[in-house]
Protein backbone atom coordinates (compact mmCIF):
# COMPACT_ATOMS: atom_id res chain seq x y z
CA UNK A 1 0.00 0.00 0.00
CA UNK A 2 2.80 2.42 0.89
CA UNK A 3 4.51 1.72 -2.43
CA UNK A 4 1.30 2.58 -4.27
CA UNK A 5 1.18 5.97 -2.53
CA UNK A 6 4.81 6.54 -3.49
CA UNK A 7 4.06 5.81 -7.13
CA UNK A 8 1.01 8.09 -7.05
CA UNK A 9 3.07 10.85 -5.43
CA UNK A 10 5.86 10.58 -7.99
CA UNK A 11 3.40 10.68 -10.87
CA UNK A 12 1.58 13.67 -9.40
CA UNK A 13 4.86 15.54 -8.93
CA UNK A 14 5.83 14.67 -12.49
CA UNK A 15 2.56 16.10 -13.81
CA UNK A 16 2.98 19.36 -11.86
CA UNK A 17 6.61 19.60 -12.93
CA UNK A 18 5.60 19.17 -16.57
CA UNK A 19 2.89 21.80 -16.18
CA UNK A 20 5.37 24.21 -14.64
CA UNK A 21 7.77 23.66 -17.53
CA UNK A 22 4.95 24.36 -19.97
CA UNK A 23 4.08 27.61 -18.19
CA UNK A 24 7.70 28.78 -18.26
CA UNK A 25 7.89 27.85 -21.93
CA UNK A 26 4.77 29.90 -22.60
CA UNK A 27 6.42 32.89 -20.92
CA UNK A 28 9.38 32.47 -23.28
CA UNK A 29 6.98 32.52 -26.22
CA UNK A 30 5.27 35.67 -24.98
CA UNK A 31 8.65 37.33 -24.48
CA UNK A 32 9.53 36.55 -28.09
CA UNK A 33 6.37 38.01 -29.62
CA UNK A 34 7.78 41.53 -30.22
CA UNK A 35 10.66 40.07 -32.25
CA UNK A 36 8.19 38.52 -34.69
CA UNK A 37 7.39 42.00 -36.02
CA UNK A 38 10.86 42.10 -37.59
CA UNK A 39 10.24 38.82 -39.43
CA UNK A 40 6.68 38.92 -40.83
CA UNK A 41 7.63 36.52 -43.60
CA UNK A 42 8.06 33.72 -41.06
CA UNK A 43 4.51 34.29 -39.84
CA UNK A 44 3.11 34.30 -43.37
CA UNK A 45 4.82 30.99 -44.15
CA UNK A 46 3.44 29.39 -41.00
CA UNK A 47 -0.05 30.77 -41.62
CA UNK A 48 -0.01 28.99 -44.95
CA UNK A 49 1.34 25.78 -43.44
CA UNK A 50 -0.93 25.73 -40.39
CA UNK A 51 -4.05 27.44 -41.69
CA UNK A 52 -4.38 27.17 -45.46
CA UNK A 53 -3.24 23.56 -45.63
CA UNK A 54 -5.83 22.64 -42.98
CA UNK A 55 -8.70 24.03 -45.05
CA UNK A 56 -9.46 20.80 -46.90
CA UNK A 57 -10.17 18.70 -43.82
CA UNK A 58 -12.07 21.58 -42.19
CA UNK A 59 -14.34 22.16 -45.20
CA UNK A 60 -15.05 18.48 -45.84
CA UNK A 61 -15.67 17.74 -42.16
CA UNK A 62 -17.82 20.84 -41.70
CA UNK A 63 -19.96 19.97 -44.71
CA UNK A 64 -20.55 16.37 -43.63
CA UNK A 65 -21.21 17.33 -39.99
CA UNK A 66 -23.73 19.95 -41.12
CA UNK A 67 -25.50 17.47 -43.39
CA UNK A 68 -25.72 14.88 -40.61
CA UNK A 69 -26.96 17.52 -38.15
CA UNK A 70 -29.59 18.68 -40.62
CA UNK A 71 -30.86 15.15 -41.13
CA UNK A 72 -30.85 14.19 -37.45
CA UNK A 73 -32.39 17.45 -36.23
CA UNK A 74 -35.10 17.30 -38.87
CA UNK A 75 -36.09 13.78 -37.85
CA UNK A 76 -36.40 14.99 -34.25
CA UNK A 77 -38.12 18.31 -34.92
CA UNK A 78 -40.67 16.90 -37.34
CA UNK A 79 -42.15 14.78 -34.53
CA UNK A 80 -43.09 18.03 -32.75
CA UNK A 81 -44.14 19.90 -35.87
CA UNK A 82 -41.27 22.39 -35.56
CA UNK A 83 -39.17 21.41 -38.57
CA UNK A 84 -39.12 25.10 -39.60
CA UNK A 85 -36.75 25.66 -36.65
CA UNK A 86 -34.07 23.54 -38.29
CA UNK A 87 -31.97 26.58 -39.25
CA UNK A 88 -31.48 28.11 -35.79
CA UNK A 89 -31.06 24.72 -34.08
CA UNK A 90 -28.24 23.71 -36.42
CA UNK A 91 -26.67 27.16 -36.40
CA UNK A 92 -26.62 27.37 -32.59
CA UNK A 93 -25.20 23.86 -32.32
CA UNK A 94 -22.38 24.70 -34.71
CA UNK A 95 -21.59 28.23 -33.59
CA UNK A 96 -21.72 27.55 -29.85
CA UNK A 97 -20.21 24.09 -29.55
CA UNK A 98 -19.46 21.86 -32.52
CA UNK A 99 -17.67 24.44 -34.63
CA UNK A 100 -14.97 25.47 -32.11
CA UNK A 101 -14.59 22.03 -30.50
CA UNK A 102 -14.43 19.90 -33.65
CA UNK A 103 -12.18 22.43 -35.36
CA UNK A 104 -9.77 22.27 -32.42
CA UNK A 105 -9.73 18.47 -32.51
CA UNK A 106 -9.21 18.40 -36.28
CA UNK A 107 -6.57 21.10 -35.97
CA UNK A 108 -4.74 19.03 -33.39
CA UNK A 109 -4.84 15.92 -35.54
CA UNK A 110 -3.63 17.66 -38.67
CA UNK A 111 -1.66 20.83 -37.84
CA UNK A 112 -0.82 20.22 -34.16
CA UNK A 113 0.77 16.84 -34.77
CA UNK A 114 2.67 18.28 -37.74
CA UNK A 115 4.04 21.12 -35.60
CA UNK A 116 5.17 18.69 -32.91
CA UNK A 117 6.83 16.35 -35.42
CA UNK A 118 8.51 19.22 -37.26
CA UNK A 119 9.99 20.82 -34.16
CA UNK A 120 10.86 17.43 -32.68
CA UNK A 121 12.75 16.42 -35.83
CA UNK A 122 14.57 19.74 -35.82
CA UNK A 123 15.69 18.91 -32.29
CA UNK A 124 16.60 15.34 -33.18
CA UNK A 125 18.76 16.51 -36.10
CA UNK A 126 20.47 19.18 -33.96
CA UNK A 127 19.06 22.09 -35.96
CA UNK A 128 17.96 23.83 -32.77
CA UNK A 129 21.42 23.33 -31.24
CA UNK A 130 23.02 24.84 -34.35
CA UNK A 131 20.78 27.89 -34.00
CA UNK A 132 21.92 28.34 -30.40
CA UNK A 133 25.56 28.06 -31.50
CA UNK A 134 24.90 30.82 -34.05
CA UNK A 135 23.38 33.02 -31.29
CA UNK A 136 19.88 32.60 -32.72
CA UNK A 137 17.15 31.93 -30.16
CA UNK A 138 15.26 28.85 -31.46
CA UNK A 139 12.17 29.80 -29.46
CA UNK A 140 11.91 33.17 -31.20
CA UNK A 141 12.88 31.84 -34.61
CA UNK A 142 11.04 28.52 -34.71
CA UNK A 143 8.39 28.37 -32.00
CA UNK A 144 6.91 31.89 -31.87
CA UNK A 145 5.86 32.11 -35.57
CA UNK A 146 4.19 28.71 -35.35
CA UNK A 147 2.40 29.58 -32.13
CA UNK A 148 1.06 32.88 -33.45
CA UNK A 149 0.00 31.27 -36.73
CA UNK A 150 -1.96 28.61 -34.85
CA UNK A 151 -3.70 31.13 -32.63
CA UNK A 152 -4.69 33.26 -35.64
CA UNK A 153 -5.78 30.32 -37.78
CA UNK A 154 -8.04 28.61 -35.27
CA UNK A 155 -10.88 31.22 -35.12
CA UNK A 156 -10.84 31.54 -38.90
CA UNK A 157 -10.99 27.77 -39.40
CA UNK A 158 -13.78 27.48 -36.82
CA UNK A 159 -15.79 30.17 -38.62
CA UNK A 160 -15.33 28.35 -41.93
CA UNK A 161 -16.34 25.05 -40.31
CA UNK A 162 -19.55 26.57 -38.92
CA UNK A 163 -20.42 28.37 -42.16
CA UNK A 164 -19.89 25.26 -44.29
CA UNK A 165 -21.81 23.19 -41.72
CA UNK A 166 -24.80 25.52 -41.99
CA UNK A 167 -24.59 25.24 -45.77
CA UNK A 168 -24.59 21.45 -45.48
CA UNK A 169 -27.67 21.49 -43.26
CA UNK A 170 -29.37 23.84 -45.74
CA UNK A 171 -28.65 21.44 -48.59
CA UNK A 172 -30.23 18.56 -46.68
CA UNK A 173 -33.06 20.42 -44.95
CA UNK A 174 -34.23 22.63 -47.81
CA UNK A 175 -32.94 20.73 -50.82
CA UNK A 176 -33.84 17.19 -49.80
CA UNK A 177 -36.37 17.32 -46.96
CA UNK A 178 -38.50 20.25 -48.11
CA UNK A 179 -38.02 22.74 -45.27
CA UNK A 180 -39.16 26.21 -46.29
CA UNK A 181 -36.24 28.29 -47.56
CA UNK A 182 -37.43 31.57 -46.04
CA UNK A 183 -38.19 30.05 -42.66
CA UNK A 184 -34.76 28.40 -42.53
CA UNK A 185 -32.86 31.69 -42.90
CA UNK A 186 -35.28 34.10 -41.22
CA UNK A 187 -35.53 32.08 -38.01
CA UNK A 188 -31.77 31.65 -37.96
CA UNK A 189 -31.30 35.42 -38.21
CA UNK A 190 -33.85 35.96 -35.47
CA UNK A 191 -32.58 33.35 -33.01
CA UNK A 192 -28.79 33.54 -33.45
CA UNK A 193 -27.30 36.56 -31.69
CA UNK A 194 -23.88 37.96 -32.51
CA UNK A 195 -23.14 39.14 -28.97
CA UNK A 196 -24.35 36.02 -27.18
CA UNK A 197 -23.70 33.20 -29.65
CA UNK A 198 -21.26 34.11 -32.42
CA UNK A 199 -18.95 36.18 -30.24
CA UNK A 200 -18.78 33.51 -27.55
CA UNK A 201 -17.96 30.96 -30.24
CA UNK A 202 -15.12 33.19 -31.43
CA UNK A 203 -13.78 33.43 -27.88
CA UNK A 204 -13.93 29.66 -27.53
CA UNK A 205 -12.05 29.07 -30.76
CA UNK A 206 -9.41 31.63 -29.77
CA UNK A 207 -8.85 29.94 -26.40
CA UNK A 208 -8.74 26.51 -28.07
CA UNK A 209 -6.21 27.87 -30.55
CA UNK A 210 -3.93 28.95 -27.72
CA UNK A 211 -4.27 25.58 -25.97
CA UNK A 212 -3.80 23.40 -29.06
CA UNK A 213 -0.83 25.31 -30.44
CA UNK A 214 0.81 25.71 -27.03
CA UNK A 215 0.67 21.96 -26.40
CA UNK A 216 1.92 21.19 -29.92
CA UNK A 217 5.00 23.43 -29.83
CA UNK A 218 5.82 22.51 -26.22
CA UNK A 219 5.71 18.78 -26.88
CA UNK A 220 7.84 19.21 -29.98
CA UNK A 221 10.41 21.42 -28.28
CA UNK A 222 10.78 19.12 -25.26
CA UNK A 223 10.60 15.84 -27.19
CA UNK A 224 13.34 13.27 -26.63
CA UNK A 225 15.58 13.63 -29.72
CA UNK A 226 14.99 10.13 -31.05
CA UNK A 227 12.53 8.58 -33.47
CA UNK A 228 10.53 7.05 -30.63
CA UNK A 229 10.68 10.29 -28.64
CA UNK A 230 9.24 12.36 -31.49
CA UNK A 231 6.58 9.72 -32.13
CA UNK A 232 5.53 9.72 -28.47
CA UNK A 233 5.48 13.52 -28.39
CA UNK A 234 3.19 13.60 -31.42
CA UNK A 235 0.83 11.15 -29.75
CA UNK A 236 0.82 13.18 -26.53
CA UNK A 237 -0.03 16.31 -28.51
CA UNK A 238 -3.23 14.83 -29.92
CA UNK A 239 -4.31 13.17 -26.67
CA UNK A 240 -3.52 16.06 -24.33
CA UNK A 241 -5.11 18.59 -26.68
CA UNK A 242 -8.32 16.56 -26.80
CA UNK A 243 -8.49 16.37 -23.00
CA UNK A 244 -7.65 20.06 -22.54
CA UNK A 245 -10.08 21.30 -25.19
CA UNK A 246 -13.01 19.25 -23.92
CA UNK A 247 -12.36 20.25 -20.31
CA UNK A 248 -11.98 23.92 -21.20
CA UNK A 249 -15.12 23.74 -23.34
CA UNK A 250 -17.12 22.72 -20.28
CA UNK A 251 -15.64 25.58 -18.24
CA UNK A 252 -16.27 28.18 -20.96
CA UNK A 253 -19.79 26.90 -21.60
CA UNK A 254 -20.62 27.10 -17.89
CA UNK A 255 -19.33 30.69 -17.76
CA UNK A 256 -20.91 31.89 -21.01
CA UNK A 257 -24.24 30.08 -21.09
CA UNK A 258 -24.70 28.80 -17.55
CA UNK A 259 -27.01 31.63 -16.54
CA UNK A 260 -28.87 32.01 -19.82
Amino acid sequence: MFNQFQILGRRSMSVFQRLGQAMLFQLQILAGLPGLLRHPRLLIQELYSVGVQSLAIIVISGLTVGMVLGLQMYNTLVDFGTEESLGPVVALSLVRELGPVLTALLFSGRAGSALTAEIGLMKATDQLSVMEMMAVDPVKRVVVPRFVAGVISMPLLAAIFSAVGILGSYMVGVGLLGVDDGAFWSQMQHKVSFDKDIWNGIIKSFVFGIIATWIAVFEGYTAIPTTAGVSNATTRTVVHTAFAVLAMDFVLTAIMFGES
